[in-house]
């Protein structure tokens, strides 16, 4: 019985694990496209981010800078994003994309001699009794503390954008970019701001894959979950609480594909290494059938190119 609890203890935590990018990477994206931007290059933003806080961690042992640089490389990528769609007005989804391929490829640059290279991870909260306990203890009292700020950072986005004066302006802007211009909201400034807090966010997502979840650095170590980040925006209708949930489930699928594999199905491993992507496929397929709510619930001047008369 006791196997049986640790086993699924084991599962548990590694699912949060799986999930936690998930959570950083989306939640800066929902705060972006909450302000009206449209930022489809979370890919290449949290591979930057990679591969900056693990040569970072390598030059100067200490995480919480290489932490902090992770999030600065995501913070300027973001900020090239904005220059170029925001103050020259270039096409969103076409700027996106362009960033995506280019932070593959200046991570790969990067992190060329770094390849292969292991480090030693986040150590995780040791808390005498609470981390014994069974089941319980591990998932909840015995995970590393970007875990926990994974979480804050949800509930914070939640309180900002529901109960704060900014956040209610960032929101306006995102519904009406004209409106809130004309009372006089600094449209281009505010849209700056969020765009810069998701690219900070995408680069500690990163930092997560290189420095608790592998750790380690291999080029593509994202493997696709800018996009997933980019669905689980969708999946939960802009709304932060039902983000949380959608990540810890695309997380939970991602991690039983593993044990799928290592417990030895007879389905082609290629196979169960597609179910997340194909989670997402279905997911948005079924989410795009209510077209109402999407209308309801997605900013209204998403994608949209702001162009101040005045």
């Amino acid at each position: 019985m006791m196997g049986m609890i640790d086993t699924l203890a084991a599962i548990l935590v590694t699912v949060v694990t799986a999930a936690t990018p998930l959570v950083f990477a989306s939640i800066g994206e929902l705060v972006t496209e909450k302000a009206g931007v449209l930022n489809l290059g979370v890919e290449g933003m949290m591979l930057v981010g990679a591969v900056s806080g693990f040569a970072a961690a390598i030059a100067t042992g200490n995480p919480v800078i290489a932490i902090f640089v992770a999030m600065l490389a995501g913070a300027v990528m973001a900020f090239l994003f904005g220059v170029l769609t925001l103050s020259l007005l270039a096409n969103q989804v076409a700027t996106g994309l362009a960033l995506t391929m280019f932070g593959v490829g200046l991570s790969a640059l990067i992190g060329q001699d770094y390849v292969g290279t292991p480090i030693k991870g986040l150590a995780r909260l040791d808390i005498p009794l609470l981390t014994d306990l069974p089941l319980i203890g591990p998932v909840i009292f015995g995970q590393d503390f970007l875990v926990y700020l994974s979480l804050a950072m949800v509930a914070v986005v939640a309180w900002f954008l529901k109960s704060t004066r900014p956040g209610l302006i960032l929101r306006a802007i995102g519904e009406s970019h004209d409106a809130a211009h004309a009372l006089g909201y600094s449209v281009i400034g505010i849209r700056y701001l969020a765009v810069m807090f998701g690219g900070a966010m995408s680069g500690l997502a990163g930092a997560y894959l290189s420095l608790v979840y592998t750790p380690m650095w291999a080029e593509n170590m994202s493997a696709g979950r800018g996009w997933i980040a980019l669905a689980l925006v969708v999946f939960a209708t802009w709304k932060p609480g039902r983000l949380l949930v959608g990540a810890y489930l695309f997380g939970g699928v991602t991690i039983l594909q593993l044990h799928a594999q290592g417990a030895g199905f007879a389905i082609p491993s290629q196979l169960l290494s597609m179910l997340p992507y194909l989670a997402t496929i279905v997911v948005l397929v079924v989410i795009s059938r209510d077209s109402t709510r999407i209308r309801l619930n997605a900013p209204a001047c998403i994608g949209k190119v702001f162009h101040p008369e005045t």
